[in-house]
């Protein structure tokens, strides 16, 4: 073998086929087809180890298909996406989406795709949840805060009846693909009623229903012992953006049916000082 296919040979496992025949040497719109089979994380990977791969790991014709098919439509229902009409190439709007999250619908979601996988993302913000007693002051009151790109966030003031609901359509999401719903929230320093109090959230696809039970509010020390059983129910998470979230359930997105993401708290007492940002859906676990 001569020196110039040693050098391609060591750039990794990537330059022949199992039968010998050198894989660089086969035409371009193929190699892009066989790396549009994996994924975004793959194609980096491979990019690092094997440069004769670049015209095919730059081409627009392999970022088109990380794309989803309907990103022409989902850009149009932003006013951000003329910011993203410049983009010099397929690759570079991919790596915008990913990393800068796009207001859609009159700025009542946000979307964005997972850079690992280029699945879809979204957040429904708080004015797209319905929220019981939401348009009363004496409950629930609403107003901006820096660190969310929405216009406004929910803000409990006082209620024992807690239930937030929000609604998106599997259609919108990638398909295939195993979802998790989180909300995005934060407690007030002066917050009360959520602490070890359990909260209920479920997914309800069609006729079928998922439940399960989380706590807002980590207890205080030197309270009571908590049974077992409640010792395995999870605590919100912090976020790299400063907003706490929770999980809620996870569920696959076949078909065109509704998904409806509920979160209650229906006991006697009174709760206050919890700030909702919105409900996250994300893929889980699909790599």
């Amino acid at each position: 073998m001569d020196g110039d296919n040693n050098n391609r040979v060591a750039e990794g496992s990537f330059s022949q086929s199992d039968t010998g025949a050198d894989f660089y040497e086969l035409p371009e719109a193929c190699i892009v087809y066989i790396l549009a089979l994996t994924c975004p994380l793959d194609v980096c990977r491979m990019r690092a180890v094997a440069q004769w791969l670049l015209p095919a790991v730059e081409s627009d014709a392999l970022w088109l298909r990380f794309l989803p098919d309907d990103y022409q439509q989902i850009l149009a229902r932003s006013a951000e996406s003329r910011s993203l009409s410049d983009s010099s190439s397929k690759k570079e709007l991919f790596f915008l989406l990913c990393d800068s999250p796009l207001l859609i619908d009159e700025g009542k979601k946000m979307f964005w795709l997972e850079k690992r996988s280029g699945k879809k993302c979204f957040m429904l913000a708080a004015r797209e949840l319905t929220i019981i007693w939401g348009t009363t002051p004496q409950y629930w009151t609403w107003f901006s805060v820096p660190e969310s790109r929405f216009s406004e966030i929910a803000y409990l003031n006082d209620v024992c009846w807690l239930e937030i609901k929000g609604v998106i359509n599997a259609r919108m999401l990638s398909p295939r693909t195993n979802y998790a719903a989180y909300l995005v929230f934060d407690l007030k320093t002066n917050s009360y009623g959520f602490e070890d109090v359990v909260v209920k959230s479920s997914i309800k696809i069609g006729d079928e229903t998922t439940i399960r039970s989380s706590y807002l509010k980590r207890r205080m020390r030197n309270r009571r012992v908590l049974h077992p059983a409640e010792e395995r129910i999870p605590y919100p998470t912090q976020r790299n953006d400063g907003w706490l979230e929770i999980e809620l359930g996870e569920f696959s997105s076949e078909g065109g049916e509704d998904i409806e993401v509920v979160i209650t708290q229906l006991g006697s007492h009174w709760k206050r000082g919890l700030m909702v940002e919105g409900i996250e859906i994300r893929p889980k676990d699909n790599l």
